[in-house]
């Protein structure tokens, strides 16, 4: 290896094990590389298997100074083409993951590496056992909070709402008296009127001793005093309180997104990193975007429920009539495990009513098919990266939350950005046709249409060159050097 790629700083990313945290992991790790980082993206060996049954040999050495490797995650193996049960997840990778991390590090720092040094470390703010390898050796980490802003103060909450005896709930009819309306004052940086509703739904538990509920309370706690910044993926425009509160509370807090945008800016269209470097653990279907292309524009409800939702066949089956009720041709991505234990199964009849019109699919490239002109509204579980991939094409959502921090999302899309409409919990056919028929042409659905479009034009401002993005890119650089705290303070003139 040449002298000059010994001198690369290299950054290993370590995302926690499930699409929603490795896509935006892997796009902070675009922007390193695009800034002359050697990058070593570690994945789980479960993700790495899938990520080569999806993508293919090529996809890990596509790109020079781009690398792969993989841990073990201490669950029991597995073949499945689904998300791994979530709570098991976050007990296993946090109390046995930290050895294999720090194994890796020496491999990568050893006499027989052909890779530079390493010099920095990022983890998902949700593997903070990365943060304790990375000061075991003296080396810069950062911590990246993959959801929004108003997840994370509303998570850092949760020890007060147990503090003061609202949470866990005393029993399972909680969940549906009316409890969960309860307002709570007084949380920082959230919005007014913020019920127990709107907290990530992990507090609707009757478990003092719940894994999600102790795991978020102990992983926020220590993105306040272990990493030496804090990535997210928002932008003040959009979460100035609580990007604020954020840097009240964390060590210096870098708002890069929206990623989309900024790696689309950054990392040139064709190149390598563009094409080589991608992160869908599911086998993408063609034929979509010529689909599209083939309405007119507005015309089209684009379904997508992310990585982790799952819902009973009832449920499909009232969102599937939904859809076909309102009138409306419709794009549906229709994962193979999106019905709990069971393959989706959709009646003859409904293939017969929707001819035409629906097109239904396995795994998209939803990058690729929200910014399609023929996309009227995105039906959505309310995930952050869907969220913002909706908000940067200027798309109105309808919200079916389903669990984490979308409760969060929703409430904003509906009483702080004007964006979207909710979905009951109960699915009911006749108000999902009634909600799509509003989202699409009703006076509602024009006012969240005419808020998409502003929010458009603002993320795209936020990620312009010179702009905040940059200058919070330029700052994570300057503490993944190594340099001092106080001069990445000054950078912004604040914390």
């Amino acid at each position: 290896m040449g002298s000059m790629e010994q001198k690369k700083p290299h950054a290993v990313c370590v995302p926690f094990p499930a699409q929603g945290h490795i896509t935006p992991m892997l796009k902070v790790a675009k922007l390193l590389h695009a800034r002359g980082f050697h990058v070593t993206f570690v994945l789980t060996d479960y993700n790495y298997s899938r990520l080569l049954r999806s993508r293919g040999a090529a996809a890990f050495h596509g790109c020079p100074g781009f690398d792969f490797a993989s841990i073990p995650d201490g669950l029991p193996p597995s073949d499945a083409e689904a998300t791994q049960d979530i709570p098991a997840l976050c007990r296993s990778t946090m109390t046995t993951c930290l050895p294999h991390v720090s194994a890796l590090l020496a491999t990568l720092n050893g006499p027989a590496s052909a890779v530079p040094p390493v010099t920095c470390l990022l983890c998902d703010a949700c593997m903070s056992f990365a943060y304790d390898a990375a000061k075991e050796i003296g080396l810069p980490c950062a911590g990246l909070w993959t959801a929004s802003g108003c997840g994370f103060m509303a998570y850092n909450y949760y020890k007060n709402l147990v503090e003061q005896g609202l949470v866990p709930l005393k029993d399972e009819a909680q969940r549906t008296d009316g409890y969960l309306d309860t307002v709570v004052h007084g949380v920082p940086g959230v919005c007014d009127g913020f019920q127990l509703r709107d907290f990530p739904d992990f507090i609707r538990t009757t478990d003092s001793d719940d894994i999600m509920l102790n795991f978020l309370i102990r992983e926020t706690a220590r993105a306040a005093s272990l990493p030496d910044a804090v990535i997210i993926n928002s932008f003040d425009d959009l979460e100035q309180r609580e990007l604020d509160a954020m840097r009240a509370i964390l060590p210096p807090v870098c708002a890069l997104g929206p990623l989309l945008l900024h790696v689309r800016r950054l990392v040139p269209e064709g190149s390598p990193l563009d094409v080589a470097v991608q992160s869908n653990l599911w086998k993408e279907q063609d034929g979509l975007l010529e689909w599209l292309d083939s309405h007119p524009p507005r015309s089209v409800v684009y379904v997508n429920y992310g990585s982790i939702t799952v819902m009973t066949n009832e449920q499909m089956l009232e969102f599937a009539w939904g859809l076909a009720n309102s009138g409306y041709p419709f794009l549906w991505n229709v994962r193979p495990d999106l019905v709990k234990g069971d393959a989706a199964v959709l009646p003859p009849e409904f293939s017969a009513a929707i001819e035409g019109r629906g097109l239904l699919t396995t795994w998209c490239p939803q990058e690729k098919v929200i910014v399609q002109d023929a996309v009227g509204v995105f039906l959505t579980h309310s995930g952050w990266n869907s969220t913002l991939e909706s908000l940067c094409a200027g798309v109105p959502m309808l919200s079916w939350p389903f669990f984490a921090e979308q409760q969060t999302n929703c409430r904003y899309k509906r009483t702080e950005w004007g964006v979207g409409m909710e979905i009951g919990g109960e699915v009911r056919r006749a108000e999902v046709a009634a909600k799509i028929q509003e989202a699409m042409e009703g006076e509602k659905g024009k006012e969240m249409r005419r808020r998409a479009a502003e929010w458009k034009e603002k993320a795209a401002r936020a990620t312009l060159p010179g702009g905040a993005a940059e200058a919070n890119l330029d700052k994570l650089i300057d503490v993944l050097h190594g340099k001092t705290g106080q001069a990445v303070n000054a950078s912004t003139g604040r914390n």
